[in-house]
Parts: structure tokens; C-alpha cells; sequence
């Protein structure tokens, strides 16, 4: 009989960590969801006895399935209609019922800027990138499951670090649990005062050079690009404040494990906001409004 390596100890072991690299190198909780099956699905029948690595080799099926999702994706990119955003990873704020889901939600802690950021390194970059930075793996590891040399795999990481410069927003993605008081009361003022229409203590937590990307995809309206300046964002929210179905509701919650908001229309969500905070400001607001990306919020 085959001591296979899919096991549900082995399914419950690893799937967090290869969620983790799937949706970061993606950007998409479903095809990193995919990946996690279709990684799990190819183990079947192979012998735990000729793996030495089951952590790596699950790491390197996971790498080459999102490497193939990648460049089937990447027309679609380029023909994506307005800015790009990811899809929200959306949970509960603490004190809720203690689902295990939810806990390890709160966990997946990446801002919507350091996910923008990575998508801006090579598939090459990323992929050593996040072996080694968010999945601690040694050079010889990731060299292992990138088929390179673990000095040309040391060379990579330290040029892809380079492009996450410090003091940029992304570098915000990880912050401890100690600050998510201040930004959720941040968030908090923001929520009342659009709710409100109240413009002066809007303009209160938007930093005068704010900037608001959403994402429609080509399927709802949403505006195709950046919108600078806080006098203009103030705007583009009293036009669609103006437009707002009788029914639409909004909570706050967790989205990427930093507080944000999510809007309902209909009983359905219509959009998920991220924040970009600097210096006790919102420097930049991420709206994603396209339906496929909120299929899974609730």
C-alpha cells in the first residue's frame, strides 16, 4: 500500500501556507483556493517515501500552477478595463464568535498597496521573494523549487527587496495587532462622515494629496483611473452618495487583516474599502466594486 502524502493531517498542515503564497503571488482568493486543491489533487498515489521535502515539494507544485495562471492571465490584464485591485480577503473584526476561519483570516495581515507592490516584481522576483520573506525558507529550499542556484536565488530576493522601498505605504502590509485601535478609529471617522455627507470632517482624515483607485473590471461603474486630490475625491463620493440604492447598509470588518468596509446593496455586497494610512491620514482609498472579486464576501 502507497504511504501517500494526502492525508487530512497533511491537507490541515499545509494548506495555510499554501494559501499564503498562492493568493499573494495572484492577488485572487479563488485561484488561490484552486491552487491549493489542484496542489493537494497531485499528490495522490506519489509515495511519502521518495519526498524529502513534502513542505518544498507542495511549495514548488504550488509555484508552477500559479506561474500557469499567470501568463494565462496576463492578456486579460492587459486588456482589464480601468486600475487592477485584489480581491479582498474579508473577516470579521476581532471579538467575534472565534471561528477558526476567521482566525486565520485575520492572519493572511497583507494591505491591498504591498500586494500592488508585488505584482510589480518579475514572476521570477516574487515567487523568491515570498519563499523567502512571508514563507521563511532557506536559500537552498527555494532553489530546490525554483530550479535555480541558491546564490543566483540569494541575488534575486535582496534585488526584489530593494523595490520595496521603506517608509512606502506598502510597507504597512504587516503592522502589529497593537495599531489596529488607531487605524480602525481612523476608518470609524471615515465611515461616519461619508455616511453622514459631513465634507469637513471628511476632509478631516484625508490627506490634502489622498488618492481613491477603484476597480470595476469592465462590470459596474467605477472610475477607470485614479482620482488625486482630496477636494476631488470628495467629490466622486457625493455623486455616488447621490445614487445609493434605498437599501444599501455597510460594516466594518477586516480586509486583508486591517480594518476597512464593506457595502451592501440588495443583500449582496457592492464594494470593499481599503485604506492607505500615513502619518494618522488616509492616503489612499482602494475600492473594489467588481462583482467577480466580491463573490465571497458576505
Amino acid at each position: 500500500m502507497t504511504n501517500t502524502l494526502f492525508t487530512e493531517e497533511s491537507y490541515a498542515s499545509y494548506k495555510p501556507l499554501l494559501f499564503t503564497l498562492a493568493y499573494r503571488m495572484l492577488g485572487s482568493v479563488m485561484d488561490a483556493e484552486d491552487i491549493v486543491q489542484e496542489a493537494f489533487l497531485a499528490l495522490q498515489g506519489v509515495d511519502a517515501g521518495h519526498i524529502a521535502n513534502p513542505k518544498a515539494y507542495l511549495c514548488k507544485i504550488a509555484t508552477n500552477r500559479c506561474l500557469d495562471r499567470l501568463r494565462s492571465a496576463q492578456k486579460q490584464r492587459e486588456v482589464y478595463v480601468g486600475p487592477w485591485l485584489p480581491e479582498p480577503i474579508v473577516a470579521d473584526l476581532p471579538g467575534g464568535d472565534g471561528d477558526p476561519y476567521q482566525a486565520y483570516v485575520r492572519q493572511e495581515s497583507v494591505s491591498t498597496a504591498y500586494l500592488l507592490l508585488l505584482q510589480q516584481l518579475s514572476w521570477t522576483e516574487r515567487t523568491v521573494f515570498l519563499l523567502r520573506e512571508a514563507l521563511q525558507f532557506d536559500y537552498e529550499a527555494i532553489a530546490e523549487i525554483t530550479g535555480k542556484s541558491s546564490q543566483n536565488c540569494r541575488q534575486i530576493f535582496h534585488r526584489a527587496k530593494r523595490s520595496i522601498h521603506p517608509g512606502d505605504e506598502a510597507e504597512q502590509a504587516l503592522r502589529p495587532a497593537a495599531e489596529l485601535p488607531a487605524q480602525r478609529k481612523l476608518v470609524e471617522q471615515f465611515t461616519a462622515a461619508l455616511a453622514s455627507g459631513d465634507v469637513g470632517k471628511l476632509l478631516n482624515v484625508i490627506s490634502l494629496d489622498a488618492t481613491l483607485v477603484s476597480d470595476g473590471g469592465g462590470k459596474v461603474s467605477a472610475a477607470v483611473r485614479p482620482i488625486a486630490g482630496a477636494a476631488r475625491i470628495v467629490s466622486f463620493f457625493a455623486g455616488v452618495l447621490k445614487k445609493l440604492d434605498p437599501g444599501f447598509s455597510y460594516r466594518l470588518a477586516l480586509v486583508g487583516g486591517q480594518p476597512g468596509l464593506v457595502t451592501f446593496e440588495r443583500g449582496s455586497a457592492s464594494s470593499v474599502f481599503t485604506f492607505g494610512i500615513e502619518q494618522d491620514r488616509i492616503a489612499t482609498i482602494y475600492i473594489v466594486v467588481n462583482p467577480d472579486k466580491l463573490a465571497g464576501v458576505h
